[in-house]
C-alpha cells in the first residue's frame, strides 16, 4: 500500500536565509500599512517568489495590488535584491 502523504518541497539554506532577510524587510513596510489599518503576512518565501497575504484593511481594499507591487515589492527588491516577485495568497 502507497502513502497518500504529500511531501512539501525542499527548503534550501538560501531559501531559510532569504526568508530571514523578507521578513526582516517586511518590518520597514508593516508601519505603513498599519497606519491605514491593514498588516502584511508572510506565507513562503521559495526560489525568489515571495508570497505574502493583505491583512484588515489592506485585505478587502481595492488598491491592494498597488500597495503590492508599487510598495511591497518594490520595497522588498531594494532591500532583498534575490526577490524575484511579491504574489499574494488566497
Amino acid at each position: 500500500m502507497q502513502s497518500s502523504v504529500r511531501k512539501s518541497p525542499k527548503r534550501g539554506k538560501g531559501d531559510i536565509i532569504m526568508k530571514e532577510k523578507v521578513q526582516k524587510a517586511l518590518e520597514k513596510v508593516r508601519p505603513m500599512l498599519q497606519a491605514d489599518g491593514g498588516d502584511v503576512e508572510l506565507v513562503d518565501v521559495q526560489d525568489g517568489i515571495v508570497t505574502v497575504r493583505l491583512q484588515g484593511a489592506c485585505g478587502g481594499c481595492p488598491m491592494s495590488q498597488m500597495t503590492l507591487k508599487n510598495g511591497i515589492e518594490r520595497i522588498l527588491k531594494e532591500e532583498v535584491p534575490e526577490v524575484v516577485s511579491v504574489e499574494s495568497a488566497p
